[in-house]
């Protein structure tokens, strides 16, 4: 998965100029983020504060990293089992 070039603290700050009352074509313009990714950002990350938003970042990307190894996992446990059944 891409990383984003916006850190959770930049994103926090982006959506409270939106709160403050700036328009979305200007904060489109002015940080150089798309319309939809500032609507994902809002429906996904809205009322948080930069502190909640890091840490939601780093539970994802720890999700991530879990589900990776039991995959892996997943996988050595399936090989060994047809391994085992064709020796007996």
């Amino acid at each position: 998965m891409r990383k984003s070039k916006f850190s959770p603290t930049q994103i926090a700050k982006i959506l409270k100029e939106f709160d403050n009352g700036k328009s979305v074509e200007h904060i489109s313009r002015e940080h150089g983020v798309s319309s939809a990714s500032f609507y994902k950002w809002r429906s996904k990350y809205a009322g948080m504060n930069s502190k909640e938003l890091k840490r939601l970042k780093e539970l994802e990307d720890e999700n991530r990293k879990l589900k990776q190894m039991y995959a892996t996992l997943a996988l050595d446990y399936q090989m060994a089992k047809e391994i085992i059944e064709k020796k007996l």
